[in-house]
Formats: structure tokens, C-alpha cells, sequence
């Protein structure tokens, strides 16, 4: 009866597109059926559902699991290369990424603006061709959310999000496992973010509520997230039963919260505006009267790196925050995005509780 089963669920689940974990009920282990990314770009959370992401999570906790607490080697990646574009300069991308892929098997292939310059010495059409024919994937760290859009046309290739003007997929990814781990589940949580209305906020606005997880953001005047985007995420608080609110008061966004979030309020290529921006974002250091009206287990987070404007000394190095489990959690995050969209591979691990 459970064969029969199986193959039904299995028949129903690819009509659908995807296919399911269903544990074995004899022998307590999962069966190799899993949600499927292999092939999909990865250019904002709001191309996945809250099933995918959750894949994603649970396979970065599984990599985790097997290879830094088992000290298994899992050449997943094995004869795989990786094509990694920078417009902007990184710390933790690159590493999380070049390491991260490197340990698994591949080749990733590092490329500054002093290799390739998108759109300007060969179209972006030409280029997503050529690094088609040469890699198995891309990731891209631009300044243009449109230059990815186009390179994900023209490719044949996965191409996944490393930053861009509007989104920032893979911190979020990081900080939801990092979230999980801390808190044993997301559902329920509230995200309080004080600060600018960037990518990193956008990005959590595409995908917080899949989560059943509620968002008190506060930006300053002038610095809202993108109109789009609030709409976007209006609706999917709607469908998901959960709170969304937007605020020019920091203390608003933090009462009550869980997780209090800021990051750099002077992005790259925004250097010419800093002393304005400064200017604006008075009174949104967080310290710890900032924390005094949040909920009784908060913790902190920070996509680093991290100046002492935007939050102060006592909260960063204090024990509610998170920042740097969240910066190695960039690692195997990663690792499990190249895995789902390149592989076939399972989780072995039970499925956390999200």
C-alpha cells in the first residue's frame, strides 16, 4: 500500500511541476522526492513560493549539518564551474560563494570590472551567451537589476541574484536560516527594520509573509521601499494573514518586534550622498532604547559591513546579536542555492519546523 501510494502522490505532485518529500513510515527515512529548482535563476524571492524558499533553507541546514558537524565531503559540484560577475566589491559574497562552491567539487571563476564590463565592451545578449557555452551557472553582483533580467533571457544557464539595485536574495536566505536556528521556527515572527528603504528590505517585503512572519519597517522621508514593491508585499500579507506597516518612527517599527534589522544607510554608488543621507537618518542608530520596546527575545541583525552610526557598539557585540552566525550562514546558504538549481540532490536531514 505505501508503494501505491507513493507512486500516486508522485504522479499528482509532477502534474504540478514538483515533486514532494513523503517519509517512509517503515523506516522512518525520507524518500528522495523533493521540491525542483534544478535549472530556475534565482533573481528575487518573489519568483518562489514560500515551499521553495523553505527547500532552500532546509537544504542549507542539511550542507551544514553533514559537512561542518559530520566532516563528510559532498562533491556535489563536481565538475561544475561557476561564472561570478562583480560590479561591486565584496567580502562575504565572494568568500561564501568561491569557497562555498569550491567545497563541494566546482570551479568558480572570479570576474571584476577589470575582465568584463556588462553591456559596455560586448552586450549583455553576447555575454550571457558566451558564459553559457563556458559555465554551469552565474552569479552576478551588479548595480542593475535590468542587467540581470537580460542575462537571465539570453542564457541557457541558471543565473542567480548576487545584489542589485533592487534585491538582495541570498542575504535574506542567510538571515531566515539564520532566524531558524535561533528561534527553532519563523512563523509568527516580526521583523522590525529601521532603516533605509533598499534591497535588503525589498527582499525580506517578497518573502517574509510566506513565512507567516510579520513586517514593522521604518524608513525615512524620502527613503521608502519602491512603491511596486510596498504593493506587492500588501498583497501577500493579505494572503498570508500577516501584519505589514510602514513607519517614519523607528520606535514604532521596534515595539514589539523580535528581530530588529538595519544595514549601511550609504550604499555603493550613493558615496556623492552620504553627507545628505546622513542628514536624513538621524535618529535611526539602533542602541539599546531602541531594543527596550521591542519583545522580550529580540535579537539583532546586520548584512555587514556595519558603521557605528547605523547601530552602536552595546547592541552589535552584545549577546542577542546574530550578526555573525548570519555572515557564515551566507556560506552554506549559497551552497545550497548552486545545489538546488545544478543537482538532483535530497536533503537527508529531517525537515526543520519553519
Amino acid at each position: 500500500m505505501l508503494f501505491n501510494f507513493r507512486i500516486l502522490l508522485n504522479n499528482a505532485a509532477l502534474r504540478n511541476g514538483q515533486r514532494f518529500v513523503v517519509r517512509n513510515f517503515r523506516s522512518g527515512q525520507p524518500l528522495q522526492n523533493k521540491v525542483q529548482l534544478k535549472g530556475r535563476d534565482l533573481l528575487t524571492l518573489k519568483n518562489f513560493t514560500g515551499e521553495e524558499i523553505k527547500y532552500m533553507l532546509w537544504l542549507s541546514a542539511d550542507l551544514k549539518f553533514r559537512i561542518k558537524q559530520k566532516g563528510e565531503y559532498l562533491p556535489l559540484l563536481q565538475g561544475k564551474s561557476l561564472g561570478m560577475i562583480f560590479e561591486k566589491r565584496s567580502t562575504r559574497t565572494r568568500l561564501s560563494t568561491e569557497t562555498g562552491f569550491a567545497l563541494l567539487g566546482g570551479h568558480p571563476c572570479f570576474l571584476t570590472t577589470q575582465d568584463i564590463h556588462l553591456g559596455v565592451n560586448e552586450s549583455l545578449t553576447d555575454t550571457a551567451r558566451v558564459l553559457s557555452s563556458m559555465t554551469d551557472a552565474v552569479l552576478a553582483r551588479v548595480y542593475k537589476q535590468s542587467d540581470l533580467d537580460i542575462l537571465a533571457k539570453e542564457a541557457s544557464i541558471p543565473i542567480v541574484n548576487g545584489l542589485s539595485d533592487l534585491y538582495h536574495p541570498i542575504q535574506i536566505l542567510a538571515d531566515y536560516l539564520t532566524l531558524q536556528e535561533h528561534y527553532g521556527s519563523l512563523k509568527g515572527l516580526t521583523l522590525s527594520w529601521i532603516g533605509d528603504g533598499n534591497n535588503i528590505l525589498h527582499s525580506i517585503m517578497m518573502s517574509a509573509a510566506k513565512f507567516g512572519m510579520h513586517i514593522q519597517a521604518a524608513t525615512p522621508k524620502g527613503y521608502e521601499p519602491d512603491p511596486s514593491i510596498i504593493k506587492l508585499a500588501e498583497q501577500y500579507a493579505k494572503e498570508n494573514s500577516t501584519k505589514l506597516s510602514l513607519t517614519n518612527d523607528p520606535l514604532e517599527a521596534a515595539r514589539g518586534g523580535n528581530v530588529i534589522i538595519t544595514d549601511t544607510w550609504i550604499s555603493m554608488g550613493q558615496e556623492e550622498e552620504k553627507k545628505k543621507r546622513l542628514q536624513a537618518f538621524k535618529g535611526y542608530q539602533v542602541t539599546m532604547k531602541t531594543a527596550e520596546v521591542a519583545a522580550s527575545d529580540w535579537t539583532f541583525l546586520h548584512c555587514l559591513p556595519r558603521k557605528p552610526e547605523e547601530v552602536d557598539d552595546e547592541v552589535f557585540y552584545s549577546p542577542r546579536s546574530l550578526v555573525f552566525p548570519e555572515a557564515e550562514n551566507r556560506k552554506w546558504t549559497i551552497m545550497a542555492v548552486m545545489v538546488s538549481l545544478l543537482t538532483d540532490y535530497s536533503p537527508q536531514l529531517q525537515k526543520p519546523k519553519f
